[in-house]
């Protein structure tokens, strides 16, 4: 697993968070994100890089990109942040299909304009997710 996409609605939340985190688990792959209503061009959300940056990710230079079909194909993994993205995806790019699954075990809900509880307790899901997809992976490998 070379190229990991992680996805989530907007692209400046929760797939951001994810991408930073697994690409500090693994330097050497290419892990990138992108949203299926992506605010392109935006940055990450302030609460999103206040928090990356008090765990010592930096989203700084993160800008938001809408998914399309040469990322479906590319990736080797896609990780999504609910159920109804995983299908939405499988939906729009059907050559997707068997390499998209939910970062974590349940949704991790959108915290997009929502105070910075929301923010911390997605956060942590994204957190627990990501480790156990780094530790999936390292088997594998």
């Amino acid at each position: 697993m070379q190229f990991i996409l992680t996805v989530c609605i907007g692209n400046i939340c929760r797939s951001p968070l994810a991408e930073a985190m697994l690409l500090r688990a693994f330097p050497e792959r290419t892990v990138w994100s992108a949203g299926l209503g992506a605010l392109v061009g935006q940055p990450a959300d302030p609460l999103s890089l206040l928090l990356a940056q008090e765990n010592g990710l930096d989203l700084a230079a993160h800008r938001a990109q809408q998914i399309n079909t040469v990322m479906c194909q590319r990736a080797d993994l896609i990780l999504v942040m609910e159920q109804h993205q995983r299908e939405e995806l499988e939906r729009r790019y059907p050559l997707a299909r068997g390499k998209v699954f939910r970062l974590a075990e349940a949704d991790i809900a959108d915290p997009y304009r929502q105070p910075r509880p929301a923010f911390e307790t997605a956060y942590a899901e994204i957190a627990a997710g990501a480790e156990a997809w780094v530790q999936r992976i390292r088997r594998l490998s």
